[in-house]
C-alpha cells in the first residue's frame, strides 16, 4: 500500500534520516532509507548508482520537461555533541522546529522534496526525477558523476538547500588553494642548520590579506573572497624546526574563475610580498586534491573545488517560480537572489548547463552549527508551495 504523502509523514522521514549518521563517504545507510521511502510512496525507477546516489522517479503522463529534484545525503560532522540543546542524531521536535545534525542543510528539505514529487504522482506530465546525491559537502563528486555519466537527463534541477522561501538563482564557487612551505628540517637545540618553513609564513599570509582586498565583484552575487583557514606543519613534533608548512585558502569565486588563475593570482601575490625567495626555501601554490572514497567501494583523487553558476532572474522559468511559489504572506512574488554559500547546483548550470534554481525553507545561518534546526510552519508551507512550483518550472520550458 502506498504511503500518504502528508506533511506528518514526511517530518518522521526526516527524524529518522537525521538519527543516521551520515558524513562523507559513509552514506549508505540514508541512502537505503531513502530507497525504502521512495518505494513506499510508489516511485518507479528507484536506484541507486555507482557513486551511490539514490535515484526515484514519479513519471508524467506526456512528453513535457523533466524536472530534477536533489538534495544531499552526506552532513557535515557534529562536533562536541555535549555543545549542542538537543543530541544532534536525536531528531527532536521541540519549540515548534526539527533539531539536529542535518534538520535544515539537508535532510529536512530531502525529505519535504521527495514527498513533494509522490504527491504528484498521476498530476503531472513530465517525469519528476529526485536525485539525492552523495558527498556534496567534499566538492560535489555525486552529483558530478550522475550528470557527467547520463543516469538521469534532467531539462531544470531545484536544489533543496535552504532559501528561507526564496528562489535562489546562483552563487559564488568554491576553490580550496594551498601554499606549500617548502624548507629543511632540524633539531630545534640548533636552529642554524636548518631552514624554518614558518618563517615565510607571515609574508604568505599578508599577500593572501593583500589579494582579498583586491577581488572582482559581479553584481549579483557580490565580490569574490578570500582568506587562510588553517596551516599544517610537518614534523608535527615540538622539538623540531618544520621543513614543510602548508598554507590553506579558502576561496570564494566568481562563476568565470578557472585553477590556472586562481593559482597564478597568488604566486602574483607572495612574490610582490617576497619578491626573492631565501636561499634554502621553495615555494609551491596548488589547488587541493583529496583522496575520496564512495561508500559503494570507489576512489579517487579529486581537486577541492565547487563551481559557481548564475542564473538571469529575469529568465521565463525563474519568474515562473516566483510566482508559483509566492510569498508566505501572499503578497507578491517570491524574492529572487543567491545563495551565499556553494551547492551541487555549480554541477549541473555552472558545468553542465542544465537551468538550475533554489527552494527549500531553513536559515543559511544555522547550516553547519550546532544550533541547526528547522522551522516546522516554514517546512509545511514549502512542501505546500512545491507541486506547483515543479509544475510552472515544467510548463516553463514547454
Amino acid at each position: 500500500m502506498t504511503k500518504d504523502a502528508t506533511f506528518e509523514n514526511a517530518l518522521a522521514f526526516a527524524q529518522d534520516l537525521i538519527r543516521l549518521p551520515s558524513p562523507p563517504g559513509q552514506e549508505e545507510p540514508v541512502v537505503r532509507r531513502v530507497q525504502d521511502e521512495m518505494v513506499a510512496l510508489g516511485f518507479t525507477q528507484v536506484r541507486t548508482d555507482e557513486v551511490g546516489n539514490v535515484i526515484g522517479v514519479v513519471p508524467g503522463s506526456g512528453r513535457a520537461p523533466t524536472v530534477m529534484l536533489n538534495s544531499h545525503v552526506d552532513v557535515v560532522a557534529e562536533g562536541d555533541p555535549a555543545e549542542w540543546e538537543h543530541p544532534p542524531y536525536g531528531g527532536v521536535v521541540a519549540d515548534g522546529c526539527l533539531h539536529g545534525r542535518g534538520a535544515m542543510d539537508i535532510k529536512g528539505p530531502l525529505a519535504l522534496q521527495t514527498y513533494a514529487a509522490a504527491s504528484l504522482m498521476g498530476r503531472t506530465e513530465g517525469d519528476v526525477v529526485v536525485a539525492h546525491t552523495v558527498l556534496e559537502e567534499r566538492g560535489g563528486w555525486g552529483m558530478e558523476h550522475l550528470i557527467e555519466s547520463g543516469g538521469v537527463k534532467p531539462d531544470a534541477v531545484i536544489i533543496g538547500e535552504a532559501t528561507k522561501g526564496d528562489i535562489a538563482i546562483g552563487h559564488r564557487g568554491r576553490g580550496e588553494l594551498e601554499v606549500v612551505l617548502h624548507g629543511l628540517a632540524g633539531h630545534a637545540s640548533v636552529p642554524d642548520r636548518a631552514r624554518n618553513a614558518l618563517d615565510l609564513v607571515p609574508s604568505v599570509l599578508a599577500a593572501i590579506q593583500d589579494l582579498a582586498a583586491d577581488q572582482p565583484a559581479d553584481p549579483v552575487l557580490g565580490r569574490a573572497s578570500l582568506v587562510a583557514t588553517g596551516i599544517d606543519v610537518l614534523p608535527e613534533s615540538r622539538n623540531v624546526i618544520p621543513d614543510r608548512v602548508t598554507v590553506v585558502i579558502d576561496w570564494r569565486v566568481l562563476p568565470d574563475s578557472t585553477d590556472e588563475g586562481l593559482i597564478r593570482s597568488v604566486q602574483e601575490a607572495i612574490a610582490r610580498r617576497l619578491p626573492t625567495v631565501p636561499g634554502g626555501f621553495r615555494i609551491e601554490v596548488q589547488m587541493a586534491r583529496e583522496r575520496q572514497g564512495t561508500y559503494t567501494g570507489l576512489h579517487r583523487d579529486r581537486r577541492l573545488f565547487t563551481p559557481g553558476f548564475l542564473m538571469d532572474a529575469d529568465a521565463p522559468m525563474i519568474q515562473a517560480a516566483a510566482r508559483a511559489v509566492g510569498r508566505r504572506d501572499g503578497v507578491g512574488p517570491a524574492t529572487v537572489r543567491p545563495w551565499a554559500f556553494a551547492t551541487d547546483g555549480g554541477w549541473s548550470r555552472g558545468i553542465h548547463g542544465i537551468p538550475t534554481l533554489g527552494f527549500a525553507p531553513g536559515e543559511e545561518r544555522f547550516a553547519h552549527t550546532n544550533r541547526e534546526r528547522l522551522d516546522l510552519d516554514e517546512a509545511r508551507w514549502a512542501l505546500s508551495r512545491y507541486p506547483d512550483l515543479i509544475l510552472a518550472v515544467q510548463g516553463s520550458l514547454r
